[in-house]
């Protein structure tokens, strides 16, 4: 008598419904899984009202969301067809500019990524290409080096010491010449460097009478680090001079421009 005094009490159709309290609820819950028959009434009450529901508003999807999405339209043409009215310009055509200005701004951006992506691997390249050419370049200087010393370490070579003259006192080359091989290495470490316009030439010189003959011209003087330079002499020299001369040199030396004089010692 208690389990149906409770089913006819509403307490179950309140239960489907969802009006109870969160603590009724809950005993009403646990009382479900003790007793079959109040389970048995609960699922009844919930048929029940689906069948008149059913009956009521026949269950049609597709038909009600068109009338959501005509509600929704309705709505969102209505605020639009606002919008417009007052501002005087079509909602749409601010949402196109819009589309369109943060689609320029987006390859802007990485257009200019692009770029300093390229001009940073261009400077990388800049750089690897350099540090390489340092390498070769300092190869290239030891193995001059050694090349030189090994010249300048020859037996059969000669140094004469070129004193600086009138023009310039404090000026100092030497020569080292190797008569068996028609070679003659000038070292002008200790010249100052010729003025623009200007360019250092050899000379082989015959004491008696003086005859002058020219050996070749101090060039790149400014991009040649070691101021050493390789020349060919096959004359039977006495003496070697160094003149400052126009450039590509001249056919008799200035001698007012004598930089440096030294005599070859006898054997």
């Amino acid at each position: 008598m208690e389990i149906k005094e409770y089913i006819s009490s509403g307490i179950l159709e309140l239960y489907v419904y969802g009006a109870l309290p969160e603590a009724e609820s809950r005993e009403v819950t646990i009382k479900l899984k003790e007793h079959p028959e109040i389970r048995k009434e609960v699922e009844e009450i919930e048929n029940a009202l689906l069948k008149l529901s059913s009956s009521a508003a026949p269950y049609n999807p597709e038909a009600v969301l068109s009338r959501i999405k005509q509600k929704i339209g309705d709505k969102d043409n209505n605020e639009v067809i606002q919008l417009e009215k007052e501002s005087g310009t079509p909602w749409v055509s601010y949402i196109g500019w819009a589309a369109s200005i943060a689609l320029l701004v987006g390859l802007f951006f990485l257009y200019q990524t692009n770029n300093d992506l390229k001009e940073q691997l261009i400077a990388e390249r800049v750089r690897a290409l350099q540090l390489e050419q340092q390498i070769a370049d300092i190869r290239d200087n030891a193995e001059n080096a050694e090349e030189l010393l090994a010249v300048l370490r020859d037996k059969n070579i000669s140094r004469i010491s070129l004193q600086g003259q009138n023009v310039a006192p404090e000026a100092f080359a030497a020569v080292y010449w190797n008569k068996e091989k028609n070679k003659a290495y000038v070292d002008a470490k200790e010249l100052p460097a010729p003025p623009r316009g200007k360019v250092y030439q050899v000379w082989s010189l015959k004491l008696d009478p003086l005859t002058p003959t020219s050996i070749g011209l101090l060039e790149d003087y400014a991009v040649d680090d070691n101021l050493i330079f390789e020349l060919e002499n096959a004359n039977e020299s006495q003496a070697f001079g160094i003149t400052l001369e126009p450039e590509g040199g001249s056919d008799s030396p200035s001698m007012d421009q004598l930089y440096v004089l030294g005599a070859v010692s006898a054997p």
